[in-house]
């Protein structure tokens, strides 16, 4: 399926960054797995960066290939870290790298950004979405101060403006045929679960109670390289729930359906 593509996949040294990077390689892909941690065994090539720094960032891309088919951004921090971190590592610098990186990449790539289920309340959060399209890395802090953005809601509002940045980016590129799509998991069992179920507390439990199991870095993987291939060619700016089932329930609570 994904056969002779060159594909940078952050977040690649554990989870579903990991999971990712094996079964692209394994459909034939060549991998650049980018994460800040060494990875005991990588998928294919491997090059760290830190994508809080805009230096590292533009340092990766300088190392990278002048041909790429596909970007899967992965990479994230949990909501138990400072928000500030979070919000430039998962809404800033993967726009950052995203946007740099696609002079390098082929007509017809595909790029595949890794939201979540907690981004679906995104149309209530307009302004703040707005105010943080020319956010600058060195005002983060004071931006996170005045939207209130702080504890676990620094990662509610990154995905919630990943989601939307995503669609606004539908056609951005449309005339070399590079299309954008996010893919949003309910909660999944990877090495940052516990800070989710640490942050959320009752929530996370009552949201998990909706649930069979967990999700896997297994089950979220298909999904990623099937719009990385060729064969999502037509599916642009859309947000694909991988969830169990959680966002239909929650879509049907929402609006008084049981």
């Amino acid at each position: 399926m994904l056969q002779g593509k060159t594909l940078v996949i952050t977040g690649a040294s554990s989870g579903i960054g990991a999971a990712t990077a094996a079964l692209a390689t394994s459909y034939g892909a060549q991998v650049i797995a980018v994460d800040i941690n060494r990875p005991a065994q990588a998928a294919g090539e491997f090059i760290q960066a830190d994508l809080s720094d805009r230096a590292s960032i533009d340092q990766l891309i300088g190392r990278l290939p002048s041909s790429i088919d596909g970007l899967a951004n992965i990479a994230g921090l949990p909501p138990t870290r400072p928000a500030a971190d979070v919000i430039k590592v998962n809404l800033l610098g993967l726009k950052h790298l995203t946007t740099q990186l696609v002079p390098k990449l082929s007509d017809g790539a595909s790029i595949v950004n890794l939201a979540s289920l907690a981004g679906l309340g995104w149309p209530q959060s307009k302004q703040a979405i707005e105010a943080s399209e020319t956010l600058a890395p060195q005002d983060v802090e004071a931006f996170c101060k005045l939207h209130g953005i702080d504890g676990a809601r620094s990662y509610f509002f990154s995905k919630e403006a990943l989601i939307v940045w995503t669609m606004q980016n539908r056609w951005t590129w449309r005339e070399r045929g590079i299309r954008m799509n996010a893919v949003s998991p309910g909660p999944v069992d990877t090495p940052i679960l516990k800070d989710f179920l640490q942050t959320l507390g009752a929530r996370a439990e009552q949201d998990m109670r909706t649930m069979d199991r967990p999700g896997q870095p297994s089950d979220i993987a298909p999904v990623v390289c099937f719009m990385l291939s060729d064969r999502s060619a037509w599916i642009r700016g859309t947000n694909i729930p991988t969830d169990g089932g959680m966002f239909a329930d929650v879509q049907l609570q929402m609006n008084g359906f049981h």
